[in-house]
């Protein structure tokens, strides 16, 4: 029996596994963008094209999560649809509604029950304990051969404790092969980020640096799993909408990878680019890569990418954010929106790490903190005027106040967040998500830790898992433009 495992990496962080004689098409993102339409987009990185008619056929398709970066209609829309999607337990189930209505049928599994495609395994593990909360629905992939050696794959979260703890039981094999994801996603300095704190001297990123993202990668995730022999880097793989600076820091993995192996001797590491194989032999021989012929680079698209993030590495000043929507038509029903939502927003901020660090604390910058501790401030609102909102602990509500600049506010209030009127408005109609307003077109200051900005506290109110309904609406937009299911081919 051939127990080899190919791995072919797709792009950010899709693969075509095969094994067996079978396939399983893992996080499938097909086409050249990814996201909600619009300035939202990401352009997949390094820039791809998949020829999807003689790619192989997949026997499965496995959804590790929800995330846009993973879950893309427009891509499951080219695949025929019986293609079972596998996917774990705790997918939000507007996820699962939207992968039906496209006419696939959806099966959910946990690590009790492998997916088998004949002698080709895969056992879907809950991400590890200590998975920030926004990522804590992910499955992690484990697939084998047989008997042959096994490929972990750490989709975005800690290594699971369940497969941890089998391995070191000896009921699963340490794996030969680990994938981890690189999900940094530093901008170069000069660039806002939601991730940057505004307040002086505060900003913990300026830290983050390609040696401490491989010490993460390399040391501190894998560092509960003995006989690795190969790591394999991915993520990090795409263009933030709208951003003038091209690909993120440290997103060249075949660099990355160069560095890695340079400086350690533990394991083998590499940096695939997309449409690169890895053959897992079965035997102890090396992994070996060559090329598929269906994947194209996109060579000109790249130079030019790359010459903008040399070209903005090189200049000097600030970057003056976009929005991503546009701007609303009916202004006053925009604001009625937004304000509706306002007192919804304030209730569920006070159980959040930055709500109840806001209550805990009693002085600021200038003295003693009144009731309001945290303010929201939402640019080009009607009459291009800024609105200021003011969330005070008392009420847990939000209370329009006069607006300032943005330095007397980071000076009266010891959390706040900026984003566009029109972004904020999209965000509760389904045109965007958070994590798109997030990643290109908001900013914050806080106290505390890096998880105590109000950015954080966004994620838990208005992720998939808190508002399926914002989430179904999202879905909604996203499948519009699917028209009626593709046969088998």
């Amino acid at each position: 029996m051939d127990t080899c495992l190919e791995l072919t990496f797709l792009g950010h962080q899709t693969w075509l596994a095969q094994g067996g004689g079978h396939r399983v098409l893992i996080d499938p993102v097909l086409k050249p963008t990814f996201g909600l339409p619009g300035r939202a987009e990401c352009r997949v990185w390094p820039p791809r094209s998949i020829d999807v008619g003689p790619m192989p056929r997949p026997d499965a398709v496995v959804l590790t999560h929800e995330h846009l970066d993973h879950f893309h209609l427009p891509s499951l829309d080219l695949l025929d649809r019986g293609v079972p999607v596998y996917t774990g337990p705790l997918l939000p189930v507007p996820v699962e509604e939207a992968i039906v209505k496209l006419g696939f049928t959806v099966c959910r599994v946990d690590h009790t029950t492998p997916i088998e495609l004949g002698d080709l395994r895969i056992v879907l593990y809950p991400a590890g304990a200590r998975t920030l909360f926004w990522e804590d629905r992910v499955v992690q992939p484990c697939l084998r051969v047989g008997d042959g050696p096994s490929v972990f794959i750490a989709v975005d979260a800690d290594p699971s404790d369940l497969y941890l703890q089998q391995v070191a039981e000896g009921s699963q094999p340490a794996p030969r092969v680990a994938i981890v994801s690189n999900n940094s996603q530093i901008v170069p300095p000069g660039m806002p980020a939601s991730s940057v704190n505004l307040l002086p001297g505060v900003d913990g990123t300026r830290h983050k640096t390609g040696l401490s993202v491989l010490n993460q990668l390399l040391l501190e995730v894998l560092a509960p799993l003995g006989g690795i022999k190969d790591v394999v880097l991915c993520g990090n793989g795409f263009l933030p909408p709208a951003s003038p600076h091209g690909p993120f820091l440290y997103s060249d993995h075949p660099a990355m990878a160069a560095a890695a192996n340079g400086l350690q001797h533990l394991f083998r590491v590499h940096g695939p680019r997309p449409g690169e194989r890895l053959m897992v032999p079965a035997s102890a021989g090396k992994v070996t890569l060559d090329q598929v012929g269906w994947v194209r680079i996109d060579e000109d698209f790249e130079r030019e990418a790359l010459a903008a993030h040399a070209a903005f590495a090189g200049a000097a000043g600030q970057v003056e954010l976009a929005p991503l929507a546009e701007p609303p038509c009916d202004l006053d029903q925009a604001l009625a929106i937004v304000k509706a939502e306002l007192p919804r927003l304030g209730r569920e901020l006070l159980a959040t790490d930055t709500g109840m660090l806001a209550c805990s604390i009693h002085e600021y910058l200038s003295g003693p903190l009144g009731a309001q501790r945290a303010v929201l401030r939402l640019k080009d609102g009607p009459g291009g005027e800024l609105l200021q909102f003011a969330w005070d602990v008392t009420t847990a509500g939000f209370v329009q106040v006069a607006s300032t600049g943005r330095e007397e506010a980071m000076a009266a209030y010891p959390f706040g967040a900026e984003m566009f009127f029109q972004d904020y408005l999209a965000l509760l109609q389904g045109r965007l998500q958070v994590w798109d307003v997030a990643g290109g077109a908001m900013e914050c200051w806080h106290i505390g830790r890096p998880l105590d900005s109000l950015v954080y506290a966004l994620f838990g109110i208005y992720g998939e898992h808190q508002r399926p309904d914002l989430a179904a609406l999202s879905y909604s937009n996203l499948s519009a433009g699917i028209t009626a299911p593709t046969r088998s081919r």
